[in-house]
């Protein structure tokens, strides 16, 4: 069904955006909410964009809406909390379930997964910050830089948008890299650098099965930080990327693995490092990318075949149907 025709009764179909709460990522979610409904407005479509706030439940019970996308970024819009609203509300909504979406927001749980399924991803330990208190704050580095070694990437377990992520070179760097990521979780996950070629590989689901769009590859100076990641000017992206066929064809593959295996419904983006042997390493998986100008699941979908506002209508219909039945 086009998620731009009226249903049975005649009336339009009604799709509101949830954009904005209170993480990290706030703007970044405003700003990706803006686009979509940009995009699918220029097709027709009635769209409505609302903040998460205390008048959300009583708008979702009176105004009913046929389908819910949630762009929000950050725990509330990834860990599953909104999901499970919309689902005690009862209306359908685009993306993974809030069972997926707990198991995706977990970097050490979706790397357990993805390794047990098969996948190559990094060595890593994950450690809350209150084992450093228990054990003693060095005595952790020393083992972790004896078993791990350098060059270690320290992130928060849970998070996106590159926020508290450092790349540590040189074991001084180590106990600073620690503090700036404890300050956006209580938990860290500390992985081997893995060097190769940085890739984003976009799946969507609209009924057929979990299909890859087209790689895109991260070319930037120093870390592809937050700043890097949206702000243009400081990463050039090649979409498709720059691989050969076997290459393309294995990222593609490992992106479709992560979407069946950690159970993802309609979209997600799989982030990896593809080294010198063309071998891909699984990092993590988003289930609600990024959409501004510089996001790359829109520019993955540009370098597709299908026009982006024709996609978003298509997995909007995806939505409603597969919730509906």
């Amino acid at each position: 069904m086009d998620a731009a025709a009226p249903d049975a009764a005649g009336a339009p179909l009604e799709l509101l955006i949830l954009a904005g709460g209170l993480s990290h990522e706030r703007d970044v979610s405003l700003r990706s909410g803006r686009r979509v409904a940009e995009a699918l407005r220029a097709l027709g479509m009635s769209v409505s964009v609302r903040d998460v706030d205390a008048g959300l439940l009583g708008y979702l019970e009176s105004a009913r809406p046929d389908v819910v996308w949630p762009i929000l970024h950050g725990a509330t819009g990834e860990d599953g909390s909104i999901r499970d609203l919309l689902e005690l509300v009862g209306v359908p909504y685009v993306g993974t379930d809030s069972a997926g979406s707990r198991i995706a927001w977990s970097k050490p749980v979706s790397k357990t997964l993805m390794a047990r399924a098969g996948a190559h991803t990094p060595e890593f330990a994950s450690l809350p910050q209150s084992l450093f208190r228990e054990v003693g704050a060095q005595a952790v580095l020393d083992i972790v830089l004896q078993q791990l070694a350098l060059p270690l990437v320290v992130k928060p377990a849970k998070g996106g948008s590159a926020l508290g992520v450092s790349v540590v070179t040189d074991a001084k760097e180590l106990p600073r890299a620690m503090v700036t990521c404890f300050s956006y979780g209580e938990n860290a996950l500390l992985e081997r650098v893995i060097v190769g070629t940085e890739l984003a590989v976009s799946v969507v689901d609209v009924g057929d099965g979990p299909v890859a769009l087209p790689a895109v590859e991260i070319s930037t100076e120093g870390a592809y930080d937050y700043d890097a990641r949206y702000n243009p000017g400081r990463t050039e992206y090649f979409a498709p990327a720059r691989l050969t066929p076997e290459a393309a064809r294995a990222a593609a593959d490992l992106a479709v693995l992560a979407h069946r295996t950690l159970g993802l419904s309609h979209l997600s983006r799989t982030d990896m490092i593809v080294d010198a042997d063309g071998v891909p390493w699984f990092l993590e998986v988003n289930v609600a990318p990024g959409m501004t100008e510089t996001s790359l699941l829109p520019q993955a979908a540009q370098a597709g075949t299908q026009p982006l506002g024709d996609l978003y209508r298509s997995i909007v219909a995806a939505a409603r149907v597969t919730q509906r039945d």
